[in-house]
């Protein structure tokens, strides 16, 4: 094992995709010659060349669909989007062509692609560039949704994702890319399976399930709550279309209370989901009612002191694994 950050994750995954298959190529604005707005894909055109490492411009439903077009004839796109808030103006390529087409075809067209790219509030970039996109994609049938939290994760996730027959959305964390991780050594080719939740840290007295930047919220919050003895367990489901139901439910099943962390709004989406998943499943396990910790019902401030107040906090995670556990 060594120690890399995520953006090099990240770097790490596409290289060696694009080394062992030349079917896959990457496209977005600014992958190339800029090496990547986030610096993710610095050093790809260099190794693999203009048509590997393809620069768009800022077209984002164009490259989207042209993308859907080259996996359809047997190519294993990369699309990157600049920050998935810009995937709005490519809703309808992935929406209507990439996730439905291997059905309306009948099985004759296989769709083999990846949307990826930035999710998520950074720091002070507004309403319009601070959106969790979770929440659209994991409605929609006949995508694979992913959203790892860690540099080990990023990369095997990755690498499984391009290698799968079936169109997936990676959302990487903005403001993850600079965390350093544990990933095994360039010669261990780790694909990581889709579906399967991790435990992030083992407990006995809560169960928090949290993925993508809040991930490592909940972890500093149960490190908190650990010095009043409350024992929390933290899952994170990374895959979070198709859900890893059994592990967030055996793990319920143990501690007998939950609490869902997530950014993005109270309305819908994964963390509703996973609440419904709780109570269906393991009702008669809990003896305090399943709550969340999420964004603020309202769009992104700029003002530092406003997001934080819209943001998950670890003073907000822990009021609420408090109250569930009777503490406050």
């Amino acid at each position: 094992m060594r120690e890399i950050r995520y953006r090099e994750a990240v770097r790490e995954a596409l290289a060696e995709e694009l080394a062992r298959d030349p079917r896959v190529f990457v496209m977005g604005e600014e992958v190339g010659y800029y090496n990547g707005a986030y610096k993710v894909t610095e050093g790809l055109l260099a190794r693999f060349g203009p048509q590997r490492v393809v620069d768009a411009p800022i077209a984002e439903a164009g490259f989207a669909g042209i993308g859907v077009g080259a996996a359809m004839v047997g190519l294993r796109p990369v699309i990157e989007f600049m920050t998935w808030n810009f995937s709005a103006v490519a809703f309808d390529q992935i929406l209507n062509n990439a996730a439905k087409l291997y059905q309306m075809s009948g099985g004759q067209y296989k769709v083999p692609i990846v949307f990826r790219g930035p999710n998520g509030a950074a720091r002070q970039v507004a309403a319009q560039h601070s959106h969790s996109m979770d929440p659209f994609y994991v409605n929609i049938p006949g995508l694979y949704v992913i959203a790892p939290a860690t540099p080990r994760d990023a990369k095997g996730l990755l690498k499984t994702a391009i290698r799968d027959d079936n169109p997936v959305v990676f959302l990487e964390g903005e403001t993850l890319y600079a965390v350093k991780g544990e990933v095994p050594d360039v010669d261990t080719d780790e694909c990581i399976p889709l579906g399967q939740a991790r435990i992030a840290r083992e407990g006995t007295d809560v169960t928090i399930v949290a993925w993508g930047r809040p991930l490592h919220t909940a972890l500093d919050a149960a490190q908190k709550l650990a010095e009043q003895g409350i024992s929390c367990e933290v899952v994170d489901p990374r895959t979070l279309r198709p859900l890893d139901h059994a592990t967030i439910v055996e793990s319920v099943k143990k501690t007998n209370r939950c609490v869902v962390v997530h950014e993005h709004w109270e309305h819908g989406g994964t963390g509703a989901q996973i609440v419904d998943v709780v109570q269906r499943e393991a009702f008669d396990w809990l003896d305090a009612p399943v709550l969340r910790v999420h964004n603020q019902d309202v769009p992104m401030p700029y003002a530092v002191n406003l997001e934080n107040a819209v943001l998950p906090t670890v003073e907000r995670v822990v009021a609420a694994v408090e109250r569930v556990t009777y503490k406050r």
